[in-house]
């Protein structure tokens, strides 16, 4: 008897062994991996079609080599390569010469506490009391100096430098030696701390220079008697063999 109202449909049987449908969400899974697979094999096929030498480009690039590929085609300019690689080794031969002369100044008491170390773009600078290498009012270098220029000596043989010795001194102490004013005593240390690097390294004379600065150059006003000893001092500046005379004369 027909009664005019649409019956349920009915549901399939449910089969042993076999596990039930639980929606759609197996078509999102499905449509990620064909995605990740075309995305696959684009890369497949562009890899394919690059050039060897833009790939091998590429492949120094990521691996930080700055050395272009031969036949590349974009490459940095090699000047500007060869000025890079240039600061970057005076830099590491200034960090190594600083480490060094640290060393040595703090393994020393006297040293440590009479002296210091600075760097710039140009070299570095190791500073000392002119009591820790001169007797005073004199340029008689003392059995300690002797010790530490042999370690001046050992820098400019390990490394292409070039050495400037500044001597400094003040009326005060030049009036109590040989020296009837300041400018001839610093010249005088300086001249002698020169002299005894060349002659007990072999070091070629045109390496260095000595140079006299008297009191011109205080590092501190002269209020107290620790600050005119600081100023009573020799410089040993250590830089590059090709950089002009207003950078290491100041």
């Amino acid at each position: 008897m027909l009664t005019g109202k649409k019956s349920a449909p009915s549901k399939p049987p449910k089969l042993p062994g076999f596990p039930q449908a639980h929606g759609s969400s197996w078509k999102v899974a499905y449509a990620d991996f064909v995605t990740a697979m075309m995305a696959f094999f684009l890369l497949m096929w562009i890899i394919n079609m690059t050039p060897p030498a833009t790939l091998k480009q590429l492949e120094q690039y990521f691996q930080g080599d700055p050395k272009p590929a031969q036949g590349a085609l974009f490459s940095p300019d090699a000047n500007e390569r060869q000025h890079t690689a240039a600061l970057n080794r005076d830099e590491a031969m200034r960090y190594a010469i600083a480490v060094r002369l640290k060393k040595i100044i703090t393994e020393d008491p006297f040293l440590k506490n009479s002296s210091g170390i600075s760097s710039d773009d140009v070299g570095v600078l190791l500073r000392l009391q002119s009591g820790m290498l001169f007797t005073p009012g004199s340029a008689e270098l003392t059995e300690a100096a002797k010790r530490l220029l042999a370690d001046v000596v050992d820098v400019l043989k390990t490394y292409n430098v070039a050495l400037v010795i500044r001597g400094f001194a003040d009326a005060g102490e030049a009036t109590k030696g040989l020296y009837p004013s300041n400018w001839e005593l610093s010249g005088a240390r300086s001249a002698a701390a020169a002299r005894a690097i060349i002659a007990m390294g072999g070091i070629q004379a045109n390496r260095i220079r000595a140079v006299a600065y008297g009191d011109s150059r205080p590092l501190m006003p002269d209020f107290s008697p620790e600050a005119v000893a600081a100023n009573r001092r020799v410089e040993f500046y250590f830089h590059r063999p090709d950089v002009t005379n207003s950078q290491v004369l100041y």
